[in-house]
Parts: C-alpha cells; structure tokens; sequence
C-alpha cells in the first residue's frame, strides 16, 4: 500500500528531479544542494539502514532529537516512508536519534541509538561513541539506493506526535501536518524556528512542487543569500508552546 511519503518520494526523485529541492546553510561556511534526486538516494539508504540494521518497521517510533538540519530531514522522511512515527522531546521510542549520544544514552530504554554527526562533511563520529550506538554517517553510505519496505505501511498508522501532542496519520501527513504553500515557493525557512516546524514548511512546499533552503541560526540571512538562492516565500514562525 502507498502512502503520502512514498508518493512524495517518488515526485521529488521523477520530474525535474535534478532541481534543487533542499539547500543548507550551516555554521563555518558549510552550503550542501540536495536535489530531488540525491535527496531521494540519502532517504532511501536511511530507510534501508532503519530497516534492515535497526530491525525497523511500520509502527516503530523514532525520537528525533535534533536541532533542525537537513540530516534531520532526511531521517524523518525515511521514517515516514518506512511507516514509522515520527516523535519529539521526551515521548517515547523505540530508536532514538541525537546528535549528543552521552553516556548512558544507550541504555536509555531504546532498542537502539543512532549517533548523527552533524558537520556537512563528517564521514563517522568524531571520538568514542557509548556501547551500543550505531554511527549513523559511517553506515548509511553502504546501504542501497532504493527502498522496498519489508513490510507495506498502513495510511492510518500514526506519522507523527507533536510536542503539543497532537497525532497525525501517515494518510494525514500532507494534508494536516504540512504547512500550506502555493505556487511551489522557493522557501526559506528558519533552523531556529525548530525542527517539528522546519519538517511541516518542508513538506508543505515540496507537496506544491517548491523547495526548502534551510538557514542555521548564527547564518546572516543576507539579501545576497536571497537573491543568490532566488527565496520568494518565507516560513511563518510557528505558534508559542
């Protein structure tokens, strides 16, 4: 059975697939160009390493514990393409991924931890890493290009808990979690804003064919950068908590 983030995955990969379709920008000058193409490739050896290296399935709950970051992005849609749940903050999980694995983070209640290296060119983690914790940038360059699901996902299973704790199907991905776009926007949305914020603007643009450049907060929103990367929308903050 498809689902809305299969669908999604197959549009951005098909037409005008080598257009740019999420840009960051990073501390330390960092500038990395996903387009439909390539960011499909990264979600598929995502989903492959959750599935086959994690033991993921539809149903499984992810916690991201992440600032907003295109590696955030990409493991939220291979979640979602997988049939998993997408979850924030404290909720509980199965599989949790951070970019701070401290001790004992491992033995936190999760049947597994992926450590995300968050540099755009870091290769593995830098220093030890607790017992237990899967490298994330080390291992998932060696798994496939193309995902086919062990398991077909279900549209009414649930795609994502929000931290004010509303509950969001995967049949209800793009049409309640995303934000609205029209006009396929070239769209800048704010790192700062968070990541449950920046996945909703994400995915509200590429449903109306746009794309997303991703903006760290210490990077100087220039008019340069705008111009430069042609942005005609911008993100709205999202309500206070």
């Amino acid at each position: 059975m498809s689902i809305p983030a299969i669908e999604l995955m197959t549009a951005l990969r098909s037409g005008q697939s080598t257009s740019p379709r999420l840009t960051w920008y990073g501390p330390d000058a960092e500038r990395v160009e996903l387009s439909g193409r390539v960011l499909d490739n990264w979600v598929a050896k995502t989903s492959n390493l959750l599935q086959d290296e994690l033991d993921a399935e539809p149903g499984t709950r992810l916690r991201l514990d992440l600032p907003a970051h295109w590696k955030s992005v990409i493991l939220a849609l291979a979640a979602w393409q997988l049939g998993m749940e997408v979850v924030f903050d404290d909720a509980a999980a199965e599989l949790l991924a951070t970019a701070d694995p401290g001790p004992g983070t491992a033995e936190g209640g999760f049947d597994a931890v992926l450590a995300v290296a968050l540099p755009a060119l870091a290769m593995r983690w830098q220093g030890e890493l607790p017992s237990g914790a899967v490298d994330y940038a080390a291992e998932v360059r060696s798994h496939g290009d193309v995902f086919m699901p062990h398991v077909d996902p279900e549209a009414a299973r649930r795609a994502v808990l929000t931290a004010a704790g509303a509950v969001h199907t995967h049949g209800e991905l793009l049409d309640g979690f995303a934000a609205v776009h029209d006009g396929a926007p070239r769209l800048l949305v704010p790192a700062g804003h968070g990541l449950e914020s920046a996945l909703a603007q994400a995915l509200g643009a590429w449903k109306s064919g746009g794309s997303v450049v991703l903006v760290h907060p210490d990077v100087d929103v220039t008019e340069k950068l705008l111009a430069d990367e042609r942005v005609h929308g911008h993100a709205v903050p999202p309500p206070p908590r």
